[in-house]
């Protein structure tokens, strides 16, 4: 009974997510996180339950396809939310989204390597292993950017603020269950593993419901970094250098965790 309620609440707030981003035209401002949003509620919440129930035989094809795919496609939306939390400095920007496509590149190699010890090892549990170091390394870069921002004093404007809440929360609590929690049966883990995909919905349609008119703030010639306006330039410049080598620091730091 609680497990139908969270699936058929996920299927409820997803449509709401997506119906108010087409409307407050906030699905063009952040394509790949709405996109995230639908594909996660046409394939692997309605498509998949569709196929559980009518060929279950097949379910567990359809079931790792589909979970693969969201994963990549969730890591897009970290990097979404780095292009979009670092608006403000193009130059970090640019070196953020370098450095986690190498560290995804790196996890995605080491998952796919580990996972690919045993004959048959996409149909098996460890098929898991390749969620877990994505869901990790995608937790530890949503947690890095909004440590950054909190140092700092970078603003995150309402609807950017909810989608790295959300976000960070799914990802954060699937790390936690994938890493150290072993989910057998329906149990509380078992129920907080499948609660928080509706939790951060609820999370989003609160943030997203209506768009933040001030949430794309790019910077001008003129606007605060003008010639005559040494203080702001110089203020910017120490933050993005300082910035750049806390970047620089965690993706060191990332390798070797995903090396190990």
């Amino acid at each position: 009974m609680l497990s139908h309620l969270i699936w058929s609440s996920s299927i409820v707030l997803a449509f709401l997510v997506i119906i108010r981003g087409l409307q407050t035209n906030l699905a063009s401002h952040y394509p790949v996180f709405y996109g995230y949003v639908a594909y996660v509620l046409l394939f692997e919440d309605i498509a998949s339950y569709l196929i559980r129930h009518w060929n279950p035989g097949l379910y567990l094809y359809v079931y790792w396809i589909t979970e693969f795919i969201g994963v990549v496609i969730g890591c897009g939306v970290v990097f979404e939310i780095f292009r979009m939390g670092l608006l403000r400095y193009p130059g970090t920007a640019r070196m953020a989204r370098n450095a986690l496509a190498v560290i995804f590149a790196l996890a995605l190699a080491k998952a796919l390597v580990t996972a690919a010890d045993e004959p048959g090892w996409w149909l098996r549990a460890n098929t898991l292993e390749i969620e877990r170091v994505l869901r990790t390394v995608q937790a530890v870069a949503v947690a890095a950017l909004a440590g950054v921002c909190l140092l700092y004093a970078i603003p995150f404007r309402k609807n950017l603020r909810g989608i790295l809440l959300g976000y960070g929360l799914f990802v954060g609590v699937l790390a936690v269950c994938l890493t150290f929690v072993p989910i057998q049966g329906h149990n509380f883990w078992w129920y907080a593993h499948s609660a928080c995909y509706p939790v951060a919905l609820a999370v989003w349609l609160i943030h997203l419901w209506s768009y933040s008119d001030t949430e794309n703030w790019v910077p001008t010639p003129t606007d605060n970094f003008a010639e005559g306006d040494g203080g702001s330039r110089n203020a910017y410049q120490q933050t993005a250098t300082a910035t750049r080598r806390r970047l620089q620091t965690a993706r060191g730091d990332l390798v070797k965790a995903v090396r190990s």
